[in-house]
């Protein structure tokens, strides 16, 4: 064998040598920067490898010297194959040192740095022999399982539940089981687990372990460690601990809470696996609803839902529920809480039981966080019946009032609408209690937020139109509060309200009368003046005319005038279009009534005195600005309306308006019924004469997910470990190929996406016949996305594989790129690093959004404040316009806010508004036109526009894009270009909706 040079070091008097390689020069280098100091150079030695050789009994080793090894060893272990000989060296050596280091050392910190080592240093030689070393080491633990210092003796019970070698762990148990009797309740639990470790993984060396924890539980009184004991005969002899619950189930309330978490999560399992077993143990969920602990009582109401479907188990579990939202301060718990209800509400049998804690559930509204209140009045309405709707709108009122009076606050105008939204379904569902509602809802139409006061108009205009027996009341309600509306559109659909239902002649009069006194009078001394042009000379000596309009009253406020008159002199002449109109249909209404012909001509010149007023007016200097020219034609009509007074016009002015607001309450009403009618079959149970009967003793869990452990199914959605079944939904998780067979590193990724997380399981294959060191996963990100930590290196064999998992955080809506590579290196190569670079991860902005809904006001307002805009060119094959947005509601997860009989029927052309929101908060809006050239012929494809509309930019570049990725899916055309552009910086297309 040739000579080969060698550098020989020295570690704590412990010789290593290397052979000198070029290439490991640098291992050298680092060795000298980690406290490893040459003593020898250029020595010929006739053997190739490592040599390590004892000099002398080396001193007892200090703190300082025990972490430097350790650091030692750990570096050493990262480099190649050639010198991982030294890296064991450096472990035998602390070894030694630790079993000759007399006495033991005292110093908590050397100790656990100590167990660290014992845990990952390699306890076997190659060919799976314990080495002689470990049975000193062996004595160690013996040591120190007899410490005095309780912290040692918990320290090593934790340590030994971590060893894998039963040769270590067969002398020590002895000890093991003395410290089950020790003082401290912290060396006691923790004895208790390595006792179970160790019965789990080497059941010969403890085989009374069940029974000697079962006698341990009877006589401790710790909390923790009868929790820690319990659970472990949960799962290593469940009859002993249930014997155990049997002798003190009287008593479990008396428990601490992790013990009796413990004790529900036993309960479920037996009940689940032996439903005969329910009648034993279900008092026992029921005494835990009383416990003080809320984990306790949310864990025990959610087992006892599961058990039993008896009406008294469901109001019990309801009822804590309840309990828990009104006494917890997190919103985040509340709305979790308040699903769970929901959930009980969606089953047929429970929704009866929960009608009667309806007025439970309004407690919640004292919390106020809006989305809680939101769900809980959702969740009211839907359980309100006839036997409680009297109660729920007294409630109801009584927020409403409490609204009124609290300081302004962000959402108390939101709450307000909440509140009159739901009183006004109440109304609509139970007619007999719209007359207890309207009086106190008319109060908000002179409200300074408009939204809410539109709400209250809405449901007005809904009640006036259904309940002929309110109408005086609503009448005489709005000439009460009509002189106090702020809003000009409020104020414009009250005038509609007043001229379409006033029918009496006294009626009639009085709104006339509410009409002159808001409309006023030009009087003489506010006509406006000239005043005398002076002339004023400038510092050049020119002459200059100055004039200027004023008023002989300019220290008027604009405050004393009447609201209409307002709106008039700010130049709002859109009211002075409705007031015509409601003009013209009270003095027609008025004349048909009246027998006295004078009376007749005197209140229609009276009306049309006022429409040519308002007319001159208009055309005045007065207002701050002109009346429009459709404004103009609007009053004429009007005033040539009363002058001809045909029995045509009489028709269409008193009869058709009202017709056409009956026929779209009528299609509103019938879509309601058709979306509850839907929602109603979905949650009943159909059970036809010929489906297959399931038992449950036959049935895979995968077949019945109400059957499997519940327990299970919530640690692994909190761990993100779901089934891998999951991978076949596209929208949830996928499998993506990073890459090809024929690389040295074949990889491929599970990507699960949990909401806020992204958990990427990514399977390295080692394709090749060499040992991969150091094999890293590296990852990069593109987008608003955030890996959370980089995953460790790994060694794989040859042919051999292993998992990685990366976690990545998402914080918005918009594509996101994981990409990176995979680098290694290969045992015994002289090479630099090896690199794969892998495939990039696309991360779909469908898994984050989800319909919604919304109204059409509240789309309008969106669509206005919304500043970014991305507008996609329709490019398909489709030829259908219905099957083109069924295909766009399917490609983005939308929903069509346009009712299904506006888009019925055939006709050459379609608009429709779409909404979603993301699990972020995010709306995203669409308006869909969208045509079919019919002279191209019936194959000819739809072409068009998709206007999307969102807060930020990359969401509605991210919907641009996926609309254009699913039309090429559709069809094989060119990529379609998106224009993205803010949008005040080119038109306003708030026509387009």
């Amino acid at each position: 064998m040739p000579m080969l040079k060698v550098k020989r070091i020295r570690i704590l008097n412990e010789t290593v040598v290397f052979p000198l390689k070029r290439e490991h020069k640098e291992c050298i280098d680092v060795a000298k920067s980690v406290r490893f100091h040459v003593i020898r150079k250029d020595q010929d030695l006739s053997r190739h490898g490592c040599v390590y050789r004892r000099r002398e009994r080396p001193k007892p080793c200090l703190k300082g010297n025990l972490i430097g090894i350790l650091s030692e060893w750990s570096l050493l272990k990262r480099y190649r194959a050639d010198i991982m000989t030294a890296a064991e060296n450096v472990c035998y050596t602390l070894i030694n040192v630790t079993n000759d280091s007399e006495p033991p050392s005292e110093d908590h910190t050397i100790k656990k740095l100590l167990l660290v080592f014992w845990e990952i240093v390699p306890k076997t030689t190659p060919d799976g022999k314990l080495l002689q070393e470990m049975i000193l080491v062996c004595d160690a633990y013996r040591k120190d399982l007899q410490h005095p210092n309780e912290f040692i003796r918990g320290s090593t019970l934790r340590f030994l539940c971590k060893l894998k070698e039963s040769e270590l762990l067969e002398p020590l148990m002895p000890a093991i089981r003395a410290c089950l009797e020790h003082r401290h309740s912290y060396v006691r639990r923790n004895a208790v687990l390595a006792i179970y470790t160790i019965y789990r993984n080497f059941e010969h060396l403890i085989p009374d372990a069940p029974e000697l924890i079962h006698d341990f539980l009877v006589n401790e009184k710790d909390a923790s460690c009868k929790r820690n004991a319990f659970m472990m005969l949960i799962h290593a002899d469940q009859d002993r601990a249930l014997d155990y619950l049997s002798t003190c189930i009287d008593q479990v309330h008396t428990f601490g809470d992790i013990l009796q978490l413990v004790i529900v999560e036993l309960i479920y399992k037996v009940c689940h696996a032996n439903p005969s077993e329910r009648a034993r143990f279900i008092r026992c969920i029921y005494n835990l609803l009383q416990s003080s602990s809320p984990a306790v009582k949310y864990e025990a109401a959610g087992t006892l839902v599961t058990l039993s479907s008896a009406p008294t188990a469901i109001k019990a579990a309801a009822q804590c529920y309840i309990d828990l939202i009104i006494k917890e301060s997190d919103n985040n718990v509340k709305l979790i809480v308040l699903d769970r209800l929901i959930e009980l509400k969606e089953h047929p049998t429970h929704e009866r039981v929960l009608q009667d804690l309806v007025m439970d559930i309004l407690r919640v509204l004292t919390t106020p966080d809006l989305e809680v209140r939101k769900k809980t009045l959702q969740l009211a309405l839907d359980l309100v019946s006839s036997r409680n709707v009297e109660e729920l709108v007294i409630v109801l009122k009584k927020e409403v009032i409490k609204t009124n009076n609290v300081t302004e606050h962000e959402d108390t105008d939101k709450y307000r609408q909440l509140l009159v939204r739901t009183l006004h379904s109440c109304s609509v569902r139970f007619p007999d209690m719209a007359a207890n509602v309207i009086p106190v809802l008319m109060e908000f139409l002179s409200d300074t937020n408009e939204a809410a006061a539109a709400d209250v108009l809405e449901f007005v205009r809904e009640a006036i139109q259904r309940f002929d027996n309110l109408r005086p009341l609503i009448i005489e309600k709005m000439l009460e509060v009509f002189h106090a509306i702020k809003t000009v559109k409020i104020y414009r659909g009250a005038l509609w309200i007043l001229g379409e239902y006033c029918s009496t002649k006294e009626d009639i009069q009085s709104v006339m009368t509410e009409l002159k006194k808001e409309a006023g009078e030009v009087k003489p001394e506010e006509e406006v003046t000239a005043a005398p042009a002076p002339k004023l000379v400038t510092e050049m000596g020119t002459y200059v005319t100055q004039s200027a309009l004023s008023t002989s009253r300019p220290s008027k406020k604009e405050e004393d005038r009447p609201p209409l008159r307002g709106f008039l002199m700010d130049g709002d002449f859109y009211v002075a279009a409705s007031l015509a109109t409601t003009l013209t249909k009270v003095a027609l209404r008025y004349v048909a009534l009246a027998e006295d012909k004078k009376r007749q001509n005197s209140f229609v010149a009276e009306a049309m005195l006022i429409m040519a007023t308002v007319l001159h007016l208009g055309k005045s200097s007065l207002p701050k600005k002109p009346i429009t020219d459709d404004d103009v034609d609007r009053i004429s009509l009007c005033l040539k309306v009363l002058s001809e007074c045909s029995p045509l016009m009489n028709d269409i002015f008193n009869k058709e308006c009202r017709r056409s607001l009956s026929h779209m309450l009528a299609v509103r009403l019938e879509e309601e019924k058709l979306s509850q009618k839907k929602e109603s079959e979905k949650r009943n149970v159909t059970v036809q004469a010929d489906d297959p009967i399931s038992f449950m003793q036959l049935t895979a869990k995968n077949e019945m997910t109400s059957k499997e452990d519940q327990f299970q199914l919530s640690l692994l959605a909190a761990m993100g470990n779901t089934q891998r079944k999951e991978a076949a939904d596209p929208l949830a998780s996928k499998l993506n190929k990073l890459t090809g067979f024929s690389d040295p590193v074949y990889a491929e990724a599970y990507v699960h996406v949990n909401q806020y997380d992204i958990v990427l399981d990514v399977l390295v294959v080692n394709q090749t016949s060499d040992t991969l060191q150091n094999c890293t996963l590296e990852l990069a990100t593109l987008g608003d996305l955030k890996l959370v930590e980089k995953p460790s290196p790994l060694t794989l064999a040859p042919h051999d594989f292993a998992n990685i998992k990366a976690n990545v955080k998402v914080a918005s809506t918009e594509n996101g790129i994981i990409f990176g590579n995979i680098v290694y290196d290969v045992s015994g190569a002289a090479s630099d690093r090896n690199c794969v670079v892998l495939s990039d991860i696309h991360i779909d902005i469908m898994d984050y959004i989800q319909p919604a809904s919304c109204t059409d006001a509240e789309f309008r307002q969106m669509w206005a404040e919304f500043e970014w805009e991305n507008k996609v060119t329709v490019n398909t094959n489709i030829t259908d316009l219905n099957d083109y947005l069924q295909h766009i509601l399917k490609s983005t997860n939308m929903k069509c806010l346009t009712p299904e009989k506006a888009l019925s029927g055939i006709c050459g052309f379609m608009a429709a508004n779409l909404y979603a929101r993301s699990i972020f908060g995010e709306d995203a809006l669409a308006n869909v036109s969208i045509e079919k050239p019919i002279h191209m012929g019936p194959d000819a494809p739809v072409n068009g526009h998709i206007r999307i509309r969102a807060k930020s930019q990359g969401m509605a570049l991210s919907l641009g894009d996926k609309i254009n990725l699913s039309q090429k899916k559709s069809v094989s055309l060119p990529y379609t270009c998106s224009a993205l552009w803010p949008r005040s910086k080119l038109f306003n297309p708030s026509n387009y909706v």
